[in-house]
């Protein structure tokens, strides 16, 4: 019995020894590690049944299928960025192999400002182990996702740690495994997706990105098209229109149809090429050239050749001026309002710049795709179709205001005067965005006495006046009044031009009275007060809200006036924290907030939940009416 054991016992070992020496990486076994594929004996086995048992779990003994591969090959690992917030970690496992759910470990090194948030992996298969008892595993393959939390949101270079530990079907386990990845993160100018809600609502701005992103190119050209003859009468774009038809006027009565039609597929050509290329240069560097432009200088500079063509119109040229000035002028004048194709395209240049900042929804969805995918092309091809389908009534108004033009009489005069005035009215609705709120109504004011003077209000009327003579007279008593009022508000304080004496009201019975119109926001200024603020309605165990506003976009004003002086909406808004940000000045510190969270300009508006963290998922980028806006913040409330 003894020369038994001592003979199996010699042979087991002398197999260790071959085994070891031959058929193990050493790799895969470390000293330090001996006790990961070490084996307690239990009471009911005997010596001889605990070696075979070891045996078996180094490659031999009863089952052995023959040498085990190594790990690396066993479990093949790989890793993918998916975005600038998301790893994916994937292993493909050989047949016979499989991995332990509760073994695997993620950790990043030397990344400072990235971190890994919490994750979840799938449920795996239960499996009774002879090491560790009931264990969930992974056969064939396993993927985990990993979301990371980023404060430095630079394009940079990450080493990934990963942990994990497997095991043969035919009894090897292998020691605990640690590999690092070197990663290279792009650069965060997305928001990280929001991952605090199961719900299905998806925001419009990302409806459109996921749609670039699963249309043809044709059908999402086609379908960008739609959505810009949507936004043509927008506020954003609707001051185009006396731009374009001022240049056809400014031709004179010689206009062919033709040529109307060349000028205005100019203008509508150039301003759509310079929305692409801001929007790519928006969507990749974070850079907003329309916003770039709403300065004191450049609006005034712009308002002032408005001014000046108007003048050109009114025909004030033709006064004694000294010859040198007025040739400048009727020089400059020509060259601008369409004396050559030149001339129309820097007009449509500077009109996509300057006169419509706006961000809506399909623009924004455009926007994200190309920041998240880098796909330029398709993004482009959107932004210009969006472009385009914004300009196809511009292009269409031109041509028929060029063949509309009287040829020849005094009419042609008529024509001519009206466009000024509307470009004077672009004037002032430009300036309204650096000047007091007072002064632009004055200025609509003394604009509107001016007509009326022109119509004939404060002239009397002749017996043998026409019917028509005596509708303008009509007309302009009207324009009269109302230019009055305007006059009258902007010397009183108000500053709504549809309510000119509404701030007629005395004493704190007209600070109520303008407090129900609108929310009480709260004023932050950069990331540090937004932080200190959030912190302040945690503690308080609310929601917060936080709009980006500014005194040029026009759709922001829109919200105001048409979605914030809502009574649903403020009561729905009642136990939320009303935080706005004014990035007017589009300074240093508003540059950076806007970059934090990956916005393009405002109209924005974030939703965050009692911990302070922004419900991404729910975030408005663009104009949104009342309705739709109570049914935006229901959705966010249901978390």
């Amino acid at each position: 019995m003894s020369a038994k054991l001592n003979s199996k016992t010699f042979l087991f070992c002398l197999t260790l020894l071959i085994s070891w020496l031959g058929f193990i990486p050493a790799q895969s076994i470390a000293t330090d590690e001996w006790e990961a594929i070490t084996v307690e004996p239990s009471q009911d086995k005997g010596i001889l049944d605990s070696l075979s048992s070891f045996g078996q779990k180094l490659g031999f003994g009863s089952g052995n299928q023959g040498p085990f591969i190594p790990p690396e090959q066993a479990f093949i690992l790989s890793a993918d960025v998916d975005d600038a917030y998301n790893l994916t970690v994937r292993w493909d496992i050989t047949d016979g192999y499989y991995l332990y759910r509760d073994k695997f470990r993620f950790e990043l090194i030397d990344a400072d400002g990235i971190s890994i948030q919490a994750f979840e992996l799938p449920r795996g298969e239960e499996k009774h182990d002879e090491n560790f008892g009931l264990m969930e595993v992974f056969h064939n393959e396993i993927e985990a996702k990993l979301p990371l939390q980023r404060d430095n949101t630079l394009a940079t270079d990450i080493t990934l740690q990963v942990k994990y530990q497997g095991c043969a079907e035919a009894g090897f386990c292998y020691p605990p495994m640690k590999q690092l990845l070197t990663l290279s993160l792009p650069k965060a100018i997305g928001p990280p997706p929001a991952r605090t809600s199961n719900s299905s609502f998806v925001s419009a701005q990302d409806r459109y990105a996921n749609n670039l992103a699963q249309d043809s190119l044709l059908l999402s050209m086609l379908s960008f098209f739609g959505l810009g003859l949507l936004l043509t009468f927008t506020p954003c774009v609707l001051p185009m229109i006396p731009i374009l038809s001022s240049i056809i006027a400014g031709q004179g009565s010689n206009i062919t149809t033709r040529r109307a039609f060349s000028l205005s597929l100019i203008y509508v050509l150039a301003m759509a090429l310079t929305y692409t290329i801001a929007g790519v240069i928006a969507a990749l560097f974070g850079s907003n050239l329309q916003a770039a432009f709403q300065n004191p200088w450049v609006l005034g500079s712009f308002s002032a050749v408005f001014v000046v063509l108007a003048l050109s119109m009114f025909g004030f040229y033709e006064l004694q001026m000294p010859q040198t000035i007025q040739n400048k002028l009727t020089s400059f004048s020509n060259k601008q309002r369409g004396g050559s194709y030149v001339g129309v395209a820097v007009m449509g240049l500077l009109s996509a710049l300057i006169v419509g900042p706006c961000i809506a929804a399909p623009l924004a969805g455009a926007l994200i795709y190309i920041g998240q995918t880098g796909d330029a092309v398709l993004g482009a091809a959107a932004l210009f179709s969006l472009s385009m389908g914004m300009g196809a009534p511009l292009l269409l108004i031109g041509t028929s205001a060029g063949k509309l033009i009287p040829k020849a009489g005094p009419w042609m005069n008529t024509i001519k005067a009206i466009f000024g005035v509307m470009l004077i009215g672009v004037a002032i609705w430009m300036l309204e965005r650096i000047i007091p709120a007072a002064i632009g109504m004055a200025l609509w004011g003394i604009l509107l006495v001016v007509c009326a003077v022109y119509l004939g209000a404060v002239e009397r009327l002749q017996p043998e006046a026409s019917g028509w003579r005596k509708l303008w007279k009509g007309v302009g008593i009207v324009t009269l009044i109302y230019g009055g009022m305007l006059l009258i508000g902007a010397a009183s304080g108000s500053k709504d031009p549809l309510q000119p004496l509404i701030s007629t009201c005395q004493g704190d019975d007209c600070g109520q009275t303008t407090q129900q119109h609108s929310l009480a926001f709260k004023q932050i200024k950069g990331m540090k007060g937004l932080q200190q603020e959030l912190q302040l309605a945690a503690a308080q165990n609310k929601t917060a809200m936080l709009d980006f506003y500014a005194d040029w976009c026009i759709s922001c004003v829109e919200m105001e006036k048409k979605t914030f002086s809502d009574t649903g909406v403020q009561a729905a808004l009642a136990d939320t924290i009303l935080l706005q940000a004014d990035v007017t000045l589009n300074d240093a510190q508003d540059k950076e907030l806007l970059e934090t969270f990956g916005l393009f300009g405002p109209p924005s508006i974030l939703f965050f939940d009692q911990s302070g963290q922004e419900l991404s998922k729910f975030r408005l980028m663009g104009f949104l009416d009342a309705d739709g806006f109570k049914t935006h913040i229901a959705a966010a409330q249901t978390l």
